[in-house]
This record gives C-alpha cells, structure tokens and sequence, in this order.
C-alpha cells in the first residue's frame, strides 16, 4: 500500500525510543482529525500496547496470530545438514547424532522444510498473539497483542496491518525503537511522523530513527516534544539534513497533568491540539506536496 493521497494514506508515527510521547501524539491525531475525516487508529506497539488507555474502546472481533515451527524425525533424518545450512537465522544446529530446533530463532519460513531431501522435517502450528479490533470514540481501532514470553514480534505486526482500511487515513501507532517490529510497521507507509525530545538521548535516537525510514523509504518530518528542556540539536541537526520539524509541543504542566490521569491532551488542551493538527498540516506541505 503506497500513498492514496493527503487525506487517505498511512501514517506511522514513530520513535528512536520510548517515553518520547509519541503514542499520546498518535491517540491525539485520530481524535482530533476523526471530526472532519475518516480515520483508524492501530496500535503496533504489539509487546507493550497501550494507546487504549487514553480511549473508549468496545471491542467486537479477536482472531489469533500463528506462525509454523519445524519438528524433525529423528527415524527419516539422515543427518545431511541442508536445513542447517538453508536457514539463515541459526535457528537449527547439528550437535552429534541430531538436529537441534531453537524455536526462539526460528521465523517460521519454511526453508528447512522444503530442502530435505528425505521429508523429515514437518511444521507444527505456534500461537503467536492475537489482533483485537473494536470502534473508539467513534472510529475504528485496532491492536496487536504478543504473547507474554514470545519473542516474534514482527508476524503480529503483519497481522494487524491486515486491518488496514484504505477509505480511511490509517494512523499507526509504532514499536518504539529501531528494532524488526518497528520496520515493519514503517514498511509500505505514505509518510512518518518521528516524535522526539530535545535532548542528546532524544536526537541520538532519531538520528536511528531517521536511517530506518530512509532505508525503507518513508518521507518523513518531526514532531519535538517537550520543548522547552534540553537544547537545540534536534533543531540544528533537522535543519543541517533537511528534516521538517512540523510541530513543537511546549514542556507543559497542563499536558503533563493530563498525561499522568490517563486523559489525552488532544480532548483538553487546545496547545496540545492545535501542536498536532499543525504536524499534519506540516507533514501535507513540506513532505508529500
């Protein structure tokens, strides 16, 4: 899915790291703009989901997420190593007399399988986490729940990218960081808010955070957050690559307070509000005109 246009496209909004309020800013564009467009809000942050909280949510669907991990027959193995070598993620090893399967590697593509030679190898179905879809404050929201102690990530994000609605301007809540899951996420979006603090850490970060839309060739601009700490190298090194900065959310202790209550600022603060409404406006002028 590529872009559809200013008003119908897929926006990821993301962070180098977490804590920089870019969950609050993606809650806070669906309620602000689900007055005059249709929007969805899909939360992809799948190992720590939380953009319900700031929502009223009734949930009508769920639907597991699965993948396949091989199990190899000791009696029809021959020891010939083909699956170990095929895979490319060390997720088998020979070790004397057997094949070892580490299932915490393995990424369910079914290489190994399909090069034995002898059909040894067969694929068991592995619960992964789920999707969950529902309506919230009057849109469609979703969000992908990984199991607790699964280390697969990426295939719930893909499942609930599924849920994508292209009459709507899809707003994605991504993983934090610069890790397979928040790829996945930024992968085939039209455009990417990266939200950030002025600080050494926080432009640290979005120096990562940047590459990784690059690399998979989402325009992006900036959103800094809690203006008013810190210092100017965001700003500086922004304006040094070319990045827009659309929006600067003031330090504030309005926003603050109702951040800490589990209350949107977009619902209460007219700064807050009019901060992300101008990102928007920003990113549909300095980065997809």
């Amino acid at each position: 899915m590529r872009r559809r246009g200013p008003l119908l496209m897929i926006l990821a909004v993301a962070s180098g790291k977490g804590g920089t309020g870019k969950t609050t800013v993606a809650v806070g564009l669906a309620l602000a703009l689900s007055e005059t467009r249709p929007v969805q809000l899909l939360d992809a942050d799948v190992e720590a989901p939380n953009a319900h909280l700031f929502l009223d949510v009734t949930w009508t669907g769920e639907r597991r997420v699965v993948t396949w991990r091989p199990r190899i027959d000791p009696e029809a193995c021959d020891l010939c190593g083909l699956c170990v070598e095929a895979c490319e993620f060390g997720a088998l090893a020979r070790a004397g007399e057997k094949i070892l399967v580490f299932d915490e590697l393995c990424h369910g593509c079914g290489v190994c399988r399909r090069v034995c030679p002898r059909d040894a190898i067969t694929e068991i179905e592995v619960p992964l986490g789920k999707v969950q879809v529902g309506e919230a404050d009057g849109f469609p929201f979703a969000r992908g729940v990984l199991d607790v102690g699964e280390a697969t990530a990426t295939p719930v994000v893909h499942a609930l990218k599924r849920e994508i609605d292209p009459d709507r301007l899809a707003i994605l809540d991504c993983p934090p960081g610069t890790g397979c899951p928040t790829i996945a996420s930024l992968r085939g979006a039209d455009a990417a808010i990266l939200v950030t603090e002025p600080t050494p850490f926080g432009l640290h970060d979005l120096k990562a955070a940047v590459s990784v839309a690059r690399a998979v060739g989402v325009p992006a601009g900036v959103v800094v957050n809690r203006d008013g700490i810190g210092d100017d190298g965001v700003l500086r090194w922004c304006e040094e690559e070319g990045i827009p900065v659309l929006a600067r959310i003031p330090f504030d202790r309005e926003i603050a307070a109702l951040y800490a209550e589990g209350r949107n600022p977009a619902r209460e603060s007219a700064t807050f509000r009019e901060a992300v409404l101008a990102a928007l406006a920003g990113l549909e002028r300095e980065v997809l005109a």
